[in-house]
């Protein structure tokens, strides 16, 4: 407040109450403070015992009293006459925690030796708030003693030194004032009526260019003149934390009272603003704070996500595993049906074998049967011959003999009919058999070529689903990472308008209260904004993921769906190779009856030798036709089989690669990390420049700005 003129102030002599107030604490805290009341009457009492003087009754029945108020946290001797013993009593009691936070000494009497003692104590105390001086016509001892409490106390706000005479000496009033400005802990000094002349101002004016703490100076009815006032006046120019300054009766002219009021004012306007800036400041780290909050959050549901994915790929991976395993069974089983086929192949070959060496005997054997009637004919026209030349005598008996001939010949034809129809019917059935065996052998290529066409179906179809699965989750990644790129942007594009909107503060500090408080309620509404875009952006991700997950979900299901359907049509397969497994045996044995009854029947196969070798030679054609088939369908089966390796080694490599992706993806995640702990590092030390600039510049802006200004 500006320097008032008044009258003299009359001094208040006597005995001074201290107003009592509710109790400060709870009950637990009142007996704490009585009990260590009593423990500092009783250490009084004993220091005093000990040192050979009797405590002063006084001074007990007033710490009896402090202990047994509730509430009250103040050392009030105000008015009593201490002696030099009780003063080094209290001073050996005061050092550390002291059970009070107010002194009040006014009107003690006090001598040079009990002030150095009491504040010989007080340096080093850590409770004591305020000191209460007045009335002990303090001089060049007391103002050293003063000078070191104010150098080594951090705890003292207020300093009341009323009615004392330390502007007498000029040499301890120095000492003091050098004490002053170390100080960086008082607020409150109380300097009425110590006979302070100019040079005492100037020295104050010194200490007050150091002093960065204090707020109120009381400097009424002193005598400072005009020297005084000009020293005040142009160490306020660079003290810019005083606000409070009493002049009063101290013959400073008008002008100079004005100016002073006016410098005043400018530093509680400057802290206020300064107060209003930091506290904006705090505002700001808060929401920096909140921010890097919500980051974390999301950076830790998105770490969630990726495990949640990272299971789904290796699920899956295991799922394609035991499918790949199933299929690879299946193969095993395809291969022993082959193989069994193959078996059955072999001993077909055997049989034909055998068949064509029969048929080479039988040949053998019409050879020699050959051989056997030419030799017959010839034997027979011999005699013939013979009997021609015998004579007529015989060719009655030829005659008879002839016709004998010719009827055994009747017989012999019919005979020979009878073979020829029972070889028609030999060969209607062998022609019946060869039709089913043809139907046996197509019957079965189609249902190989089927299976063959349901395991293509089946393989493409696993590697569809595959390839939309890995498909959904590139565009899932991508998606996520675009998503994160994007929230990155827009927090820098926040974070950037709120630097614009906290520079464009700052420039407007130096102008209009009202437009720094009109541009405060913007910038409220600015964050406000930002907090609830910040919050939708929020909840909207929210739902993207919940929706991600829930086609994860089908996906799942879909896929587990398409497994139960191969193991089905897997069972089917296996089935209808067990009951070509037992076609083929029902066939094994047809053939083998029918070999049976090839062999009974070969002596009357005899004349029909020729026909059947052509027809064996048919059926070993059409047997090398299906032996080539066979191949064909073993280099199929090899290809399929090549063609399962390749998938599984390459749904491997991939699974690598995602791997690789995932802790890309995780390094990126790190390094953005890293990046935005460094941008906010930047933020403090721009916040922290910020603050020193703005204090540079509240202290070295001129009064005469201001003052035009107003």
């Amino acid at each position: 407040m500006a320097a008032r003129a008044a009258g003299p102030a009359p001094r208040k002599c006597g005995r001074r109450g201290a107003g009592r107030g509710p109790a400060a604490g709870g009950g637990g805290g009142w007996w704490r403070r009585a009990a260590a009341m009593e423990e500092f009457r009783r250490a009084y009492a004993r220091l005093c015992a000990a040192g050979g003087a009797a405590p002063q009754e006084a001074v007990l029945r007033r710490l009896r009293e402090l202990g047994e108020a509730p509430g009250r946290g103040r050392l009030d001797l105000a008015a009593q006459s201490l002696s030099l013993e009780t003063c080094g009593a209290l001073g050996r009691l005061l050092p550390g925690a002291a059970p009070f936070a107010e002194v009040a000494l006014g009107d003690c009497g006090l001598s040079e030796e009990g002030v150095k003692l009491l504040l010989h104590g007080l340096c080093s105390n850590t409770t004591v708030k305020s000191l209460d001086l007045k009335g002990n016509n303090l001089r060049t001892m007391g103002a050293e003693a003063l000078g070191k409490l104010l150098r080594q106390n951090k705890s003292i706000r207020s300093l009341i030194l009323e009615w004392n005479s330390l502007g007498v000496w000029e040499e301890g009033f120095s000492f003091f004032c050098q004490g002053l400005g170390a100080n960086n802990v008082l607020q409150r000094l109380d300097l009425r009526n110590n006979q302070i002349n100019h040079h005492g101002a100037g020295e104050l004016a010194m200490a007050l260019k150091r002093n960065a703490s204090l707020q109120e100076l009381d400097l009424r009815w002193n005598n400072i003149g005009l020297l005084g006032g000009r020293a005040l006046l142009n160490c306020l120019r660079s003290n810019k934390t005083l606000k409070r300054l009493e002049l009063a009766g101290n013959n400073v002219p008008s002008d100079i009272l004005k100016a002073v009021e006016q410098a005043l004012d400018h530093n509680q306007d400057r802290q206020t603003i300064l107060s209003e800036t930091q506290n904006r400041a705090c505002m700001l780290s808060k929401e920096i704070l909140n921010l890097k909050d919500e980051k974390t959050k999301q950076f830790l549901d998105l770490m969630d996500t990726i495990d949640k994915q990272r299971e789904e790929i290796a699920r899956s991976g295991r799922i394609s595993a035991g499918r790949v395993s199933q299929l690879q069974e299946a193969l095993k089983e395809q291969h022993s049906i082959m193989n069994s086929l193959k078996a059955k192949l072999q001993m077909t070959e055997a049989a034909l074998a055998l068949s064509e060496q029969k048929v080479h005997n039988l040949g053998e054997l019409l050879s020699a049967m050959k051989q056997e009637q030419a030799n017959m004919v010839e034997r027979h026209f011999a005699e013939l011959q013979q009997q021609k030349q015998e004579g007529a005598d015989r060719e009655g008996k030829l005659f008879r003999d002839l016709s004998a001939c010719s009827e055994k010949n009747l017989l012999l034809r019919n005979q020979v009919d009878e073979l020829e129809k029972k070889c028609k019917v030999q060969q209607d059935q062998l022609f019946q058999l060869k039709q089913d065996l043809t139907d046996t052998t197509a019957e079965l290529k189609l249902r190989a070529v089927q299976a063959e066409e349901r395991l293509e179906m089946e393989k493409r179809r696993l590697k569809q689903s595959l390839e939309d699965m890995e498909s959904l989750r590139l565009k899932e990644v991508d998606h996520m990472t675009q998503h994160m790129e994007a929230s990155e942007r827009s927090l820098q594009d926040r974070v950037q308008r709120l630097e614009a909107i906290r520079i464009a503060l700052e420039e407007e500090l130096s102008q209009v209260k009202a437009a720094a408080l009109t541009e405060r309620g913007h910038a409220e509404e600015e964050l406000i904004k930002v907090r609830n875009q910040a919050r939708l952006d929020e909840q909207q991700r929210l739902e993207h993921l919940e929706e991600k997950l829930r086609l994860m979900t089908e996906s799942r299901d879909e896929a587990q769906n398409c497994c139960l359907k191969q193991k089905q049509m897997v069972s089917e397969a296996q089935a209808k190779a067990s009951q070509l497994s037992l076609h083929t045996d029902a066939l094994r044995r047809r053939i083998e009856e029918l070999q049976q009854d090839l062999n009974s029947k070969e002596q009357e196969k005899m004349t029909e030798v020729n026909k059947v070798k052509v027809e064996l030679q048919e059926q070993i054609g059409h047997l090398q036709a299906e032996r080539t088939a066979q191949e064909g369908l073993r280099e199929k089966i090899a290809a399929l089989e090549r063609q399962l390796k390749v998938l599984s080694s390459s749904h491997r490599e991939a699974l690598l690669d995602k791997e690789g992706e995932i802790s890309v993806l995780l390094e990126k995640l790190r390094m953005r990390e890293a990046d935005i702990s460094r941008m906010r590092e930047e933020e403090a030390q721009r916040a922290n420049l910020l603050q020193n600039a703005i204090m540079a510049y509240v202290q070295g802006s001129p009064l005469r700005t201001h003052s035009s200004r107003k």
